[in-house]
């Protein structure tokens, strides 16, 4: 919707194809030539797809530009622009810490970003339940920039030194029944109490949508910046779109 949105305040139109039963590719067209036809049809192509790496399959076939707004467990770049758009908004990027909290193995928000903060010699401190950690190459890779990263047991251990909580979805489907998942989902949870110590500038981010990972009584703290963030999609997107259409 945020890049629907973005186009028509640019005073441009959207077709949108909701599902693979919505277009050719439910009769066995493959994405390759969806995206030459689409082609014929936009001046942009904005994609999410279930598949790691399909932005960019998309991009090597397309006429026009595209933009990858998802791409399975991969990445998603639009969102981390928007993600530092509202950072900036409260305070400089550079030298801050920054703590990713949930499923960090499968989630693209939290790949994208982090590879974005790695430009601005962040300090960046890791919160995950086993086997959904930062993937290994990810984090060798930008350790390898000199990006410092710091893994924790729990929030706990660095909610009152870090600037920037960035909270992400555990994602039942990643799990082999409902009891291994609730375990895990109720460990983290961002309440008021819990940042009770918390330094007075910290904000709180969220790519959403959420389930219960954040407090709601936590929405109406000068923290919780969620929202913010969300609506800070537009105009972000509105540049983006602006951009690529030159």
């Amino acid at each position: 919707m945020s890049f629907e949105s973005a186009m028509a305040r640019l005073g441009g139109s959207s077709i949108a194809v909701s599902s693979v039963e919505a277009c050719s590719m439910a009769k066995g067209e493959t994405l390759a030539d969806t995206i030459r036809v689409v082609s014929g049809y936009a001046d942009a192509i904005v994609i999410r797809h279930p598949k790691e790496g399909a932005a960019r399959l998309a991009a090597e076939f397309a006429t026009v530009p595209v933009i990858n707004a998802g791409d399975g467990a991969g990445q998603h770049p639009s969102q981390t622009l928007l993600d530092l758009y509202t950072i900036r908004q409260s305070m400089p990027i550079d030298g801050i810490d920054v703590a990713l909290v949930g499923d960090l193995r499968y989630g693209r928000t939290a790949h994208s970003l982090a590879s974005a903060l790695s430009f601005y010699g962040v300090r960046l401190h890791t919160i995950s339940p086993p086997g959904l950690e930062l993937p290994p190459a990810l984090a060798a890779g930008l350790q390898e920039k000199g990006m410092e990263i710091i893994g924790h047991a729990d929030i706990e251990e660095v909610i009152n030194d870090v600037d920037v909580l960035y909270v992400t979805r555990i994602q039942r489907e990643r799990f082999p029944d409902s009891t291994s998942y609730f375990n895990v989902a109720s460990s983290y949870r961002i309440t008021p109490e819990l940042l009770a110590g918390a330094k007075k500038d910290l904000i709180v981010l969220h790519p959403l949508p959420r389930v219960d990972e954040i407090d709601p009584r936590l929405d109406a703290s000068p923290h919780a910046r969620y929202f913010e963030q969300s609506k800070n999609g537009v105009p972000v997107r509105m540049a983006m779109l602006l951009d690529v259409m030159k």
